[in-house]
């Protein structure tokens, strides 16, 4: 009897993944980020152009990854691209940043913020069930993260039609959330004052910092050191619009992927950057911009800027909607997170099987099960991301790792012009929109946000270097066991 060869199957058409785009796209981060941005740049007019600047960003790239898909159309999208443009040195690199820090750590992240907004409805979930030390102790909700990731891995393992049908429910029930949440709160807030306000003088800018005895001390900004601010706040935007380039890792999943992965990229950038301009116009609309800290300080008065552990958007809920709000809002935020983790957890495990196939990876990551997917691949991503919602470093993590993340977005987007004279004649079903312009433009002031970065946050742009740097010696010893 002959043994059944397993392989991918192309099962997802376009709705299937732009939703994954989008839905990958929309974690917590859109609910928090705006109240750091709030108090580095103090300004309704600037904090709307960064979020505009950041999703021009995210579509360029979108629009120029649509190339590289077009010729590529395998699992493992952004690392086999990078491959064949740079080799595997390079690709390794790349994954092995993907692996340690970026999918895992964000896998983390999401369900520890699932975990956050579980607990407004149970409580018992901020209890400790073991404490070491005076740094370290595990908490009822780091279990509850680490089985939520245990559980969509378990699903995801059952075949792509089970992660298909998570992913376009809980991404139809937060758009449609957020809609709402947009509608309501614009329409409530033009019918106040606030908005007005917050647009009266929208163009002076100023950095506050809080001090640890609660004194604030205000700092007016202009020049380089508003560009400077710009280019330091703009990496909580881009994070919270990160993880679009998920959907070209399951390219081996997806029907007529040479137009589909194209046109998904488009449409669910698209999207998320619709969405996010807006959901910022309604916290505006509804929520002071400045404020001041204090745990007696209503919600109001605590403004953007300083909203109860940055929850700007159950801010904005509790002041449409009162105290039932925080509850509306929390359980928006638990489906949006669940949501999006079902696809960064699907879509990692496919970037793994293929780096496991070139023999950069543990080989039995390019197994595929009975329901052809990479099972193990996806268990081994679970392990990790477990791993680092008890060490609960992964905040930090993600911090190092933004910095390299960007820096392999540039590579990438460079490799369009390292193929286009390399493999002239190669097939490109879709050509990058507005190439040379838009590309170099995404790499020029993409770089300029890196050196940004280097500048005002060295030690975290460093130690994102060193995660990558310390993939090299892994690299040759995969290497040096395929001899």
């Amino acid at each position: 009897m002959s043994e059944v060869k397993h392989e991918l199957k192309r099962s997802l058409g376009l709705i299937d993944a732009t939703s994954l785009v989008a839905g990958s796209m929309i974690g917590s981060g859109i609910f928090l980020v705006t109240a750091a941005m709030a108090r580095d740049v103090g300004s309704a007019a600037w904090i709307l152009l960064i979020w505009l600047v950041t999703g021009l960003l995210t579509m360029s790239a979108a629009l120029s990854y649509g190339e590289l898909a077009g010729m590529m159309p395998n699992a493992g999208g952004q690392y086999v691209y990078i491959q064949r443009a740079y080799g595997k040195l390079i690709s390794f690199l790349y994954g092995w940043t993907v692996f340690t820090v970026i999918q895992t750590g964000t896998i983390a992240a999401v369900a520890v913020a699932f975990s956050n907004y579980t607990a407004v409805f149970f409580p018992v979930l901020e209890h400790k069930i073991l404490t070491l030390g005076a740094n370290f102790a595990i908490t009822n909700k780091q279990i509850l993260a680490m089985f939520v990731i245990a559980l969509l891995t378990f699903i995801n393992t059952k075949g792509i039609k089970s992660g298909k049908i998570i992913q376009l429910v809980f991404t139809s029930a937060k758009l449609i959330a957020l809609f709402s949440l947009i509608a309501l709160g614009i329409y409530i807030g033009f019918h106040t004052d606030t908005f007005a306000q917050n647009f009266t003088n929208m163009w002076d800018a100023s950095k506050t910092v809080l001090a640890e005895d609660g004194t604030l001390t205000i700092t007016k900004l202009s020049g380089v050191a508003l560009l400077g601010a710009m280019g330091a706040t703009i990496i909580n935007s881009l994070f919270s619009s990160d993880a679009w380039n998920n959907v070209t890792f399951i390219a081996g999943e997806i029907k007529d992927p040479k137009k589909n992965i194209p046109r998904s990229l488009f449409l669910g950038t698209l999207i998320v950057t619709i969405i996010y301009i807006l959901a910022n116009i309604a916290y505006l609309a509804v929520l002071p911009l400045h404020g001041i800290p204090g745990e007696t300080a209503s919600v109001t008065q605590h403004g953007i800027m300083f909203a109860s552990q940055d929850r700007v958007g159950a801010a904005a809920a509790s002041a449409i909607m009162g105290n039932v709000g925080v509850f509306m809002m929390a359980g928006l935020i638990m489906v949006s997170t669940f949501g999006c983790n079902s696809g960064l957890i699907l879509s990692g495990g496919r970037l793994f099987y293929a780096m496991a196939k070139d023999g950069l990876f543990f080989k039995k990551a390019a197994d595929l099960n009975d329901y052809d997917v990479p099972s193990r691949a996806l268990w081994l991503q679970c392990v990790w991301a477990c791993f680092l919602c008890l060490t609960g470093r992964y905040g930090d993590l993600l911090t190092y790792a933004t910095f390299a993340s960007l820096l392999f977005y540039i590579l990438t987007i460079g490799g369009l012009f390292i193929l286009r004279k390399k493999e002239p004649d190669a097939e490109r079903p879709y050509r990058a929109f507005g190439y040379p312009l838009v590309p170099v433009l995404y790499i020029i002031t993409t770089s300029l946000i890196c050196f940004t970065l280097l500048v005002y946050d060295t030690r975290n742009t460093g130690l994102g270097l060193a995660i990558v740097a310390l993939g090299i010696p892994v690299y040759y010893l995969f290497m040096h066991k395929k001899e």
